[in-house]
Protein backbone atom coordinates (compact mmCIF):
# COMPACT_ATOMS: atom_id res chain seq x y z
CA UNK A 1 0.00 0.00 0.00
CA UNK A 2 1.35 3.51 -0.72
CA UNK A 3 2.09 5.45 2.11
CA UNK A 4 -0.89 8.06 3.56
CA UNK A 5 0.15 11.60 3.00
CA UNK A 6 -1.92 12.39 6.18
CA UNK A 7 -2.41 10.20 9.28
CA UNK A 8 -2.40 10.19 13.25
CA UNK A 9 0.71 9.16 15.33
CA UNK A 10 -0.62 6.57 17.99
CA UNK A 11 3.12 6.96 19.56
CA UNK A 12 2.57 10.58 19.37
CA UNK A 13 2.35 11.14 23.78
CA UNK A 14 0.76 14.45 23.77
CA UNK A 15 -2.47 12.50 22.05
CA UNK A 16 -2.62 9.96 24.57
CA UNK A 17 -1.87 9.35 28.40
CA UNK A 18 -1.90 6.45 31.13
CA UNK A 19 -3.70 6.17 33.59
CA UNK A 20 -4.21 3.91 36.71
CA UNK A 21 -7.79 1.73 37.76
CA UNK A 22 -9.34 -1.21 38.52
CA UNK A 23 -11.23 -3.52 36.29
CA UNK A 24 -13.93 -5.73 36.86
CA UNK A 25 -11.86 -7.76 39.44
CA UNK A 26 -10.69 -5.42 41.43
CA UNK A 27 -7.11 -5.62 40.11
CA UNK A 28 -4.87 -2.85 39.33
CA UNK A 29 -4.69 -2.03 35.22
CA UNK A 30 -2.85 1.19 33.57
CA UNK A 31 -4.57 2.11 30.12
CA UNK A 32 -4.23 4.20 27.71
CA UNK A 33 -7.09 7.29 27.21
CA UNK A 34 -7.32 9.91 24.70
CA UNK A 35 -6.09 13.09 25.70
CA UNK A 36 -8.45 15.83 24.50
CA UNK A 37 -7.73 19.76 24.65
CA UNK A 38 -10.07 23.04 24.26
CA UNK A 39 -9.55 25.03 20.70
CA UNK A 40 -10.80 28.10 19.80
CA UNK A 41 -11.50 29.65 16.37
CA UNK A 42 -11.66 33.11 15.23
CA UNK A 43 -12.64 34.22 12.08
CA UNK A 44 -10.58 37.50 11.98
CA UNK A 45 -11.21 39.13 15.01
CA UNK A 46 -14.36 37.44 15.74
CA UNK A 47 -14.86 34.28 18.38
CA UNK A 48 -16.49 31.50 16.80
CA UNK A 49 -16.60 28.37 18.56
CA UNK A 50 -14.14 26.76 21.44
CA UNK A 51 -13.86 22.57 20.08
CA UNK A 52 -12.88 20.16 21.78
CA UNK A 53 -10.07 18.12 20.05
CA UNK A 54 -6.71 15.82 19.82
CA UNK A 55 -5.48 19.21 18.32
CA UNK A 56 -3.03 17.21 16.46
CA UNK A 57 -4.15 19.41 13.15
CA UNK A 58 -4.95 22.93 14.62
CA UNK A 59 -5.14 24.82 11.04
CA UNK A 60 -6.90 21.97 9.05
CA UNK A 61 -9.45 21.93 11.52
CA UNK A 62 -9.99 25.55 11.76
CA UNK A 63 -10.64 26.27 8.06
CA UNK A 64 -12.44 22.88 7.32
CA UNK A 65 -14.91 23.75 10.24
CA UNK A 66 -15.31 27.26 8.63
CA UNK A 67 -15.99 25.59 5.01
CA UNK A 68 -17.91 22.96 6.46
CA UNK A 69 -20.36 25.14 8.45
CA UNK A 70 -20.60 27.63 5.42
CA UNK A 71 -18.77 30.02 7.29
CA UNK A 72 -15.69 30.46 4.81
CA UNK A 73 -16.85 29.87 0.79
CA UNK A 74 -14.90 27.53 -1.41
CA UNK A 75 -13.20 30.28 -3.16
CA UNK A 76 -12.40 32.16 -0.29
CA UNK A 77 -8.92 33.96 0.36
CA UNK A 78 -7.29 33.13 3.28
CA UNK A 79 -4.31 35.35 4.29
CA UNK A 80 -3.29 33.19 7.26
CA UNK A 81 -3.76 31.03 9.71
CA UNK A 82 -2.14 31.57 13.33
CA UNK A 83 -2.20 29.16 15.79
CA UNK A 84 -1.21 29.63 19.75
CA UNK A 85 -0.40 26.29 21.16
CA UNK A 86 0.17 27.99 24.91
CA UNK A 87 -2.98 30.22 24.55
CA UNK A 88 -5.42 26.90 23.01
CA UNK A 89 -6.37 29.58 20.21
CA UNK A 90 -6.27 29.25 16.34
CA UNK A 91 -7.07 32.67 14.02
CA UNK A 92 -8.16 31.93 10.15
CA UNK A 93 -7.45 35.64 8.76
CA UNK A 94 -9.05 36.90 5.37
CA UNK A 95 -8.43 40.18 3.41
CA UNK A 96 -12.35 40.74 3.22
CA UNK A 97 -14.89 40.77 5.21
CA UNK A 98 -16.74 37.47 5.32
CA UNK A 99 -20.70 36.82 5.14
CA UNK A 100 -20.48 34.90 8.50
CA UNK A 101 -19.69 38.26 10.27
CA UNK A 102 -22.94 39.70 8.80
CA UNK A 103 -24.73 36.39 10.02
CA UNK A 104 -23.50 36.39 13.45
CA UNK A 105 -24.39 40.01 13.99
CA UNK A 106 -27.26 39.77 13.08
CA UNK A 107 -28.08 36.69 15.29
CA UNK A 108 -26.27 38.68 18.18
CA UNK A 109 -28.78 41.45 17.62
CA UNK A 110 -31.78 39.09 17.77
CA UNK A 111 -30.98 36.68 19.95
CA UNK A 112 -28.10 37.18 21.88
CA UNK A 113 -25.85 34.28 20.65
CA UNK A 114 -22.94 34.75 19.19
CA UNK A 115 -21.61 31.52 18.67
CA UNK A 116 -22.02 28.65 16.25
CA UNK A 117 -24.69 28.17 12.86
CA UNK A 118 -28.33 27.45 12.37
CA UNK A 119 -29.00 24.52 10.26
CA UNK A 120 -30.03 26.60 7.62
CA UNK A 121 -26.26 27.81 7.35
CA UNK A 122 -25.37 24.51 6.89
CA UNK A 123 -27.38 23.94 4.44
CA UNK A 124 -26.45 27.11 2.39
CA UNK A 125 -25.33 25.88 -1.26
CA UNK A 126 -26.10 22.23 -1.05
CA UNK A 127 -28.80 21.92 -3.52
CA UNK A 128 -26.10 23.68 -5.80
CA UNK A 129 -23.53 21.20 -5.75
CA UNK A 130 -23.51 18.69 -9.04
CA UNK A 131 -21.39 15.83 -7.97
CA UNK A 132 -19.78 14.16 -10.61
CA UNK A 133 -21.96 11.28 -12.06
CA UNK A 134 -18.88 9.54 -13.86
CA UNK A 135 -17.47 8.18 -10.78
CA UNK A 136 -17.40 4.56 -9.84
CA UNK A 137 -16.08 2.17 -7.09
CA UNK A 138 -15.84 -1.50 -7.67
CA UNK A 139 -16.65 -3.92 -5.20
CA UNK A 140 -13.61 -5.04 -5.24
CA UNK A 141 -11.87 -1.62 -4.58
CA UNK A 142 -14.08 -1.30 -1.84
CA UNK A 143 -13.07 -4.39 -0.19
CA UNK A 144 -9.74 -3.98 -0.68
CA UNK A 145 -10.18 -0.19 1.13
CA UNK A 146 -11.64 -1.59 3.87
CA UNK A 147 -9.19 -4.28 4.43
CA UNK A 148 -6.18 -1.15 4.47
CA UNK A 149 -7.94 1.23 6.59
CA UNK A 150 -8.70 -1.51 9.32
CA UNK A 151 -5.27 -1.97 9.17
CA UNK A 152 -4.18 1.38 9.50
CA UNK A 153 -2.04 2.20 12.85
CA UNK A 154 -4.32 4.15 15.14
CA UNK A 155 -5.06 6.19 17.99
CA UNK A 156 -8.55 4.29 18.17
CA UNK A 157 -6.68 0.94 18.60
CA UNK A 158 -4.34 2.17 20.74
CA UNK A 159 -6.85 3.90 23.47
CA UNK A 160 -10.21 3.91 21.87
CA UNK A 161 -12.92 7.13 22.01
CA UNK A 162 -11.90 8.25 18.67
CA UNK A 163 -13.57 8.24 15.33
CA UNK A 164 -11.87 8.17 12.25
CA UNK A 165 -12.08 9.54 8.73
CA UNK A 166 -10.49 8.53 5.52
CA UNK A 167 -9.94 10.59 1.98
CA UNK A 168 -9.63 7.70 -0.43
CA UNK A 169 -8.75 7.25 -4.16
CA UNK A 170 -10.30 3.85 -5.76
CA UNK A 171 -8.57 1.28 -3.05
CA UNK A 172 -6.22 3.34 -1.44
CA UNK A 173 -6.94 5.93 1.68
CA UNK A 174 -5.10 9.34 0.57
CA UNK A 175 -5.51 11.00 4.19
CA UNK A 176 -6.51 9.78 7.47
CA UNK A 177 -7.77 11.80 10.33
CA UNK A 178 -8.95 10.98 14.11
CA UNK A 179 -10.23 12.74 16.93
CA UNK A 180 -12.33 12.66 19.67
CA UNK A 181 -15.81 13.81 17.40
CA UNK A 182 -16.38 12.72 14.29
CA UNK A 183 -17.20 15.87 12.68
CA UNK A 184 -13.58 17.53 13.71
CA UNK A 185 -12.62 14.62 11.61
CA UNK A 186 -14.44 16.02 9.06
CA UNK A 187 -13.73 18.86 9.09
CA UNK A 188 -9.81 18.52 9.17
CA UNK A 189 -10.20 16.51 5.89
CA UNK A 190 -12.13 19.09 4.65
CA UNK A 191 -9.32 21.95 6.19
CA UNK A 192 -6.62 19.64 4.70
CA UNK A 193 -8.30 19.51 0.84
CA UNK A 194 -8.82 23.50 0.71
CA UNK A 195 -5.08 24.31 2.45
CA UNK A 196 -3.65 21.50 -0.51
CA UNK A 197 -6.23 22.40 -3.38
CA UNK A 198 -7.02 18.98 -3.19
CA UNK A 199 -10.61 18.05 -5.35
CA UNK A 200 -13.06 15.65 -4.42
CA UNK A 201 -15.00 14.89 -7.15
CA UNK A 202 -13.22 11.93 -7.82
CA UNK A 203 -12.93 10.48 -4.38
CA UNK A 204 -14.13 8.61 -1.91
CA UNK A 205 -15.07 9.41 1.97
CA UNK A 206 -14.72 6.72 4.86
CA UNK A 207 -16.56 7.13 8.13
CA UNK A 208 -16.51 5.35 11.29
CA UNK A 209 -19.09 7.18 12.20
CA UNK A 210 -23.39 7.36 11.17
CA UNK A 211 -24.24 8.43 7.95
CA UNK A 212 -26.51 11.28 9.42
CA UNK A 213 -27.61 14.24 8.13
CA UNK A 214 -24.39 15.94 8.73
CA UNK A 215 -22.15 13.97 7.74
CA UNK A 216 -23.91 13.99 4.54
CA UNK A 217 -24.49 17.46 3.98
CA UNK A 218 -20.50 17.90 4.42
CA UNK A 219 -19.50 15.14 2.03
CA UNK A 220 -21.73 16.83 -0.61
CA UNK A 221 -20.29 20.06 0.13
CA UNK A 222 -16.79 18.82 -0.22
CA UNK A 223 -17.72 17.43 -3.72
CA UNK A 224 -17.08 13.55 -2.81
CA UNK A 225 -19.66 11.53 -4.43
CA UNK A 226 -18.93 8.23 -2.44
CA UNK A 227 -19.42 8.06 1.11
CA UNK A 228 -19.24 4.63 3.45
CA UNK A 229 -19.42 3.99 6.77
CA UNK A 230 -19.06 1.24 9.30
CA UNK A 231 -22.20 2.27 11.24
CA UNK A 232 -25.95 2.78 10.01
CA UNK A 233 -28.04 5.16 8.46
CA UNK A 234 -30.64 8.06 9.57
CA UNK A 235 -33.79 8.67 7.60
CA UNK A 236 -32.85 12.46 6.69
CA UNK A 237 -29.58 11.29 5.97
CA UNK A 238 -30.59 8.59 3.59
CA UNK A 239 -33.28 11.01 2.15
CA UNK A 240 -30.61 13.96 1.68
CA UNK A 241 -28.12 11.89 0.14
CA UNK A 242 -31.11 11.04 -2.71
CA UNK A 243 -31.48 14.41 -3.07
CA UNK A 244 -27.82 15.23 -3.40
CA UNK A 245 -27.41 11.89 -6.04
CA UNK A 246 -24.54 10.63 -3.12
CA UNK A 247 -23.71 7.03 -3.20
CA UNK A 248 -24.90 5.85 0.43
CA UNK A 249 -22.78 2.84 1.50
CA UNK A 250 -23.48 1.52 5.23
CA UNK A 251 -22.95 -0.94 7.51
CA UNK A 252 -19.19 -2.33 6.05
CA UNK A 253 -18.10 -5.08 7.54
CA UNK A 254 -16.25 -7.70 5.64
CA UNK A 255 -18.14 -8.74 2.87
CA UNK A 256 -21.01 -7.22 3.98
CA UNK A 257 -22.63 -3.50 3.53
CA UNK A 258 -25.76 -1.76 2.69
CA UNK A 259 -26.43 0.66 -0.28
CA UNK A 260 -29.49 3.17 0.00
CA UNK A 261 -28.75 5.99 -1.95
CA UNK A 262 -26.48 6.34 -5.37
CA UNK A 263 -26.66 2.76 -6.09
CA UNK A 264 -25.46 3.15 -9.75
CA UNK A 265 -21.75 4.20 -9.19
CA UNK A 266 -21.26 0.98 -7.40
CA UNK A 267 -19.69 -1.66 -9.55
CA UNK A 268 -20.35 -5.52 -8.35
CA UNK A 269 -17.27 -7.06 -9.65
CA UNK A 270 -16.06 -9.36 -6.62
CA UNK A 271 -16.94 -12.74 -6.31
CA UNK A 272 -17.98 -12.89 -2.59
CA UNK A 273 -16.91 -16.56 -2.27
CA UNK A 274 -13.10 -15.07 -2.16
CA UNK A 275 -13.51 -12.24 -0.09
CA UNK A 276 -12.78 -12.92 3.25
CA UNK A 277 -15.11 -12.23 6.63
CA UNK A 278 -13.45 -9.41 8.23
CA UNK A 279 -11.30 -10.36 11.25
CA UNK A 280 -11.87 -9.80 14.82
CA UNK A 281 -8.73 -8.35 15.09
CA UNK A 282 -9.29 -5.18 13.14
CA UNK A 283 -12.61 -4.38 14.33
CA UNK A 284 -12.73 -1.17 15.33
CA UNK A 285 -15.03 -1.41 18.43
CA UNK A 286 -12.44 -1.31 21.40
CA UNK A 287 -9.19 -0.41 22.04
CA UNK A 288 -6.05 -2.57 22.21
CA UNK A 289 -6.29 -3.34 26.20
CA UNK A 290 -10.00 -4.45 25.54
CA UNK A 291 -9.08 -6.33 22.86
CA UNK A 292 -5.99 -8.05 24.62
CA UNK A 293 -7.99 -8.69 27.37
CA UNK A 294 -11.33 -10.24 25.12
CA UNK A 295 -8.34 -12.79 24.36
CA UNK A 296 -7.18 -13.89 27.12
CA UNK A 297 -10.78 -14.75 28.07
Amino acid sequence: MDALLVQPDPSDPRLTRRVRGIDHTGATVETAVTVERPLTLYLNGQEIVTMMTILDRPEDLAVGYLLNQGMLAPDAVVEAIEYDEDLGVVVVRTPTRTDFEEKLRKKTLTSGCAQGTAFGDLMEGFAQVKLNPEARIATSQLYRLLHRINTLPSLYLEAGAIHGCALCQGDQPIVYMEDVGRHNAVDKIAGWMFRHGVSGHDKTFYTTGRLTSEMVIKTVRMGIPILVSRSGFTAWGVELAREAKLTLIGRCRGKRFVALAGEERIVFDADLAYVPEESAKHWRKNSREAEAAAEEG
